[in-house]
């Protein structure tokens, strides 16, 4: 492309930033909106139009108004405030992102044309958030000739200008041909395809017309063909035949202390028929939390191992792993093999150690967490690649793991709408284990609205007498991960549970060192604390027999699949469990339709099935 276009050897890394690998890439990015420079809304009939929408956006304006004042205020944080006015009323402008120019600019009687989305604050009344600011205003026919403008999605260091004029020539110069009979279009009242792409880049087009339905069938076309082309290619793929010469899973089951219940031994002859294949395994085991999908690795791994192989099991933290490496190791004593866990903050000598030991094959088994599909770690004979909790990883992790030529043995508690989608157009082997183990009742659930939590004091100050513990999960304050005001949820709890319970409340957090943690949740299972506040850091953890209370604070910042994790904590011992959800209300319906779903049912599957109608498939070739 020209001047006017990114060069294909010279493709911008800010485009690679938005998945823009090439011009075809950038004819396909449509706008999320179009902004209207052709016409002027008094910033009265906005107050009454949009004036009570709290949190959803309006369409986006242009108004022409007149500097009032402006100021810097620095709580709750740095930002440039101007207030505006026109014939009709007043409005506050505010800026985060500023530099002197801008404030100098914004100086009594100034006029402004004023080009953003406008909401509602109860504080500010009417206000623009980093709206678009041209100077001057325009008369009524220079106004008439202003063009509709695209915004696209972008990212920081992108401006609209720059990535639209890099659209248009791509749409010049790269735009799609044709590639359907035109009978079969017409049959289905659908426009070409390059017609389809021009409408959606030139105007807001309502979500079912037939441009964009064009694109859908585009999408689905393109999607059945690569999920063919993939699923064609895992099966050319050859992966070690493990028959486990040595019968080392049959030794493992003779060994368990508990029988497999019908939907595990299930579980083990789906997978143990897999193993025995020459063509690479992708099956996913699912179950609900608790039902006992570990145990399965565990006989998948004595499979490899018993055939001279290697197996690699991977969990997404340190804390998991380090309990699956726990499990394992005693399941495996006497078995004269050799485990070792890789994790992050190792000394050097002991990771090579471990390292060396994974590269001779004199290491049968390693458990670790990302450290495990590093670069440095090589292994002598990999034969299955364990994935547990496989959703919490990223898509390269794992596709690292499978490109390995080994069979790969997902486990899931509740599989995202990613991996419920693969297996609607079965391109992901799955095996359901839907029985719990023998004495384990199901986990009553209860939503409670936030103003009532007072009530939850007494009951959890007489856990201790009925030696029974339990959780209280506090939400991290989304985007301010990296700031003191994170983890104000928690600190609130503690200061409100500290006088009732004392040294009874430990607490555990993800900026606690892992050591820290570990030590926390290994004093917790000991039966040192009655009640652990944490964050999600213990949606996967150590296993608590005792813990038979989930509280769940400000439930709806939460989603699907972590509120059925964090449910699964408990449920874990005899006798029955609750998992107590405090909500803060109003609702928006979203969060009272995931709220609802975790109260009228505990089945992973179906929770799963909800949240791919609530939020769609994703990449489906992961």
């Amino acid at each position: 492309m020209a001047d006017a276009g990114p060069k294909p050897k010279l493709w911008p890394q800010v485009l690679q930033k938005l998945g823009l690998a090439g011009p075809t890439d950038l004819v396909l990015h449509f706008p999320l909106r179009f902004e209207d420079e052709s016409s002027v809304c008094s910033l009265a009939s906005l107050s009454t139009e949009f004036g009570f929408w709290s949190e959803q956006a309006s369409p986006s304006v242009q108004c022409q108004v007149e500097v009032l004042e402006s100021q810097v205020v620095f709580k709750p944080r740095r930002m440039l405030k101007v207030r505006v006015k026109d014939d009709s009323g007043e409005a506050q402008l505010r800026f985060i992102y500023f530099n002197a120019s801008m404030q100098a600019a914004m100086v009594k009687g100034a006029r402004y044309r004023v080009i953003g989305v406008p909401r509602y604050s109860r504080l500010a009344g009417l206000e623009f958030i980093h709206p678009r600011l041209k100077k001057g205003w325009l008369s009524q026919e220079d106004l008439s000739q202003q063009p509709l403008r695209a915004v696209y999605p972008s990212t920081s260091g992108l401006t609209q200008d720059r990535l639209g004029q890099w659209i248009r020539r791509a749409l010049d110069e790269h735009c799609p041909d044709e590639w359907l009979p035109e009978a079969y279009l017409k049959r289905l009242g659908l426009p070409s395809l390059p017609a389809s792409i021009r409408a959606l880049h030139a105007q807001m087009q309502p979500q079912a017309s037939p441009f964009w339905n064009r694109i859908r069938l585009d999408e689905i076309v393109a999607q059945q063909l690569a999920l063919r082309r993939a699923r064609s290619s895992r099966h050319r793929a050859s992966a070690p035949v493990l028959q486990d010469e040595k019968g080392l899973s049959q030794r493992l089951l003779q060994a368990l202390p508990f029988k497999l219940t019908g939907a595990q031994q299930r579980a083990w002859l789906q997978v143990q028929t897999d193993l025995a294949r020459p063509v690479a395994t992708h099956r996913l085991v699912q179950g609900d939390v608790g039902s006992g999908k570990t145990v399965i690795a565990a006989l998948a791994v004595a499979a490899a191992i018993g055939s001279g192989f290697q197996a690699a099991v991977m969990a997404p933290t340190e804390i998991l792993a380090a309990q699956l490496h726990s499990k394992l190791s005693q399941w495996f004593e006497g078995f004269d093999l050799q485990l070792v866990f890789l994790k992050g903050g190792l000394s050097e000598r002991d990771r090579r150690e471990r390292l060396a030991g994974l590269a001779d094959g004199t290491v049968s088994l390693a458990v670790g967490t990302h450290a495990l599909i590093q670069e440095r770690v090589k292994f002598a004979r990999l034969g299955v690649s364990v994935v547990d909790e496989q959703h919490r990883f990223g898509v390269a992790q794992r596709i690292a793991l499978r490109e390995a030529g080994v069979h790969v043995l997902g486990m899931s508690a509740t599989p995202i709408p990613r991996s419920l989608a693969m297996t609607y157009l079965a391109d992901l082997d799955v095996s359901v284990i839907d029985e719990r183990p023998p004495g384990r009742e199901p986990i009553r659930t209860r939503l409670i609205a936030q103003s009532r939590r007072e009530e939850l004091v007494e009951p959890l100050s007489r856990l201790r007498e009925q030696g029974s513990q339990a959780y209280w999960v506090c939400p991290v304050i989304e985007g301010q991960q990296d700031n003191e005001k994170a983890l104000a949820a928690l600190e609130e709890t503690e200061q409100w549970l500290r006088p009732v319970l004392g040294d009874e409340l430990g607490v555990v957090h993800g900026r606690l060192k892992a050591a820290e943690k570990q030590a926390v949740m290994q004093a917790f299972a000991r039966g040192d604390f009655t009640v652990l506040l944490a964050t999600t850091v213990i949606e996967v953890g150590v296993d608590v027999p005792a813990a038979r209370v989930m509280v769940v604070d400000h439930a709806e910042r939460f989603g699907l699949a972590q509120l059925h994790q964090l449910r699964g904590r408990v449920g874990r011992g005899s006798g029955q469990s609750s998992c107590i959800l405090l909500y803060q209300e109003p609702l928006s319906e979203a969060a009272k339709v995931r709220l609802r779903a975790l109260y009228e049912t505990d089945d992973g599957f179906e929770l799963a099935r909800r949240d791919l109608a609530l939020r769609g498939p994703g990449e489906l070739l992961v």
